[in-house]
């Protein structure tokens, strides 16, 4: 959603919406797949009008609307009016970890969970509501190092069982989970409910290349800077960034 869908700055996502309005027309399913917990993406789903599937935080999650797949599938638990099936790691673990981790290298670094919402409205430009949502996590930490080594992070994470990932705007330690595995079980259950399916994958940060890797046509626009933010072989690169981007890679398609 971040740097694709939503403007990296403004959040809006105005230059996108000849391609929801194309995508509600053909009754295609928008999957939002995003760092985001289930409740933020909750808002643009009803702002938009759509009611389908949502991958939250970095692949740790699918959340599928009750009723939506009129077929048995396996889940975890139920959540709301969503059946979840879950990847992720136990927040409090996760918030342990990094604790350590912060002892351990004596880093300034701050976890979502260390942030008041004020400090967190203001560092990520959203509303005290939005940031409130923004902090109701279950599987992932999403952290800022304001002084320090990540890459000496990177390696603690990895030797306590975590992983790491890098988003447009944050820092994430999580468990073993990525956007492509949630991609890949999703994709089955579509197959299962459509038959022949294509899939299509848009993302402008490192953490979406196993989504994009996962989709038949993964396509990465540009960052906030103007700039890609990783080459790989077989990703489609868009000339234009953040939802603009997003526009071009469905439309270019549909």
């Amino acid at each position: 959603m971040d740097g694709t869908f939503l403007d990296h700055n403004t959040y809006s996502y105005a230059k996108a919406m000849p391609a929801i309005k194309k995508i509600r027309k053909n009754k295609t399913p928008l999957v939002f797949c995003s760092s985001r917990v289930c409740h933020e993406m909750d808002l643009y789903d009803e702002k938009l009008k759509l009611s389908n599937p949502v991958i939250a935080e970095n692949g740790a999650a699918i959340f599928i609307p009750k009723n939506y797949f009129k077929f048995k599938y396996k889940y975890d638990y139920e959540k709301d009016n969503y059946k979840v099936i879950h990847f992720g790691s136990n927040y409090k673990k996760l918030r342990q970890v990094l604790t350590k981790i912060k002892k351990e290298t004596g880093y300034d670094i701050k976890g979502f969970g260390d942030l008041t919402l004020k400090e967190l409205s203001k560092n990520a430009g959203i509303s005290i509501g939005k940031a409130k949502l923004a902090k109701q996590r279950d599987c992932t930490e999403p952290f800022i190092l304001n002084k320090g080594n990540i890459e000496k992070i990177k390696k603690l994470i990895k030797k306590y069982g975590l992983n790491y990932t890098k988003g447009g705007r944050y820092h994430y330690i999580m468990g073993k989970n990525d956007k492509g595995k949630a991609v890949s079980v999703l994709k089955k259950l579509f197959k299962k409910k459509f038959g022949k399916i294509v899939t299509i994958g848009i993302g402008d940060g490192l953490n979406d290349l196993p989504m994009l890797k996962n989709t038949d046509y993964g396509y990465l626009v540009k960052n906030h800077k103007g700039k890609y933010s990783f080459k790989h072989k077989g990703i489609i690169r868009v000339n234009k960034k953040g939802p603009a981007g997003f526009n071009e890679a469905v439309m270019r398609y549909l």
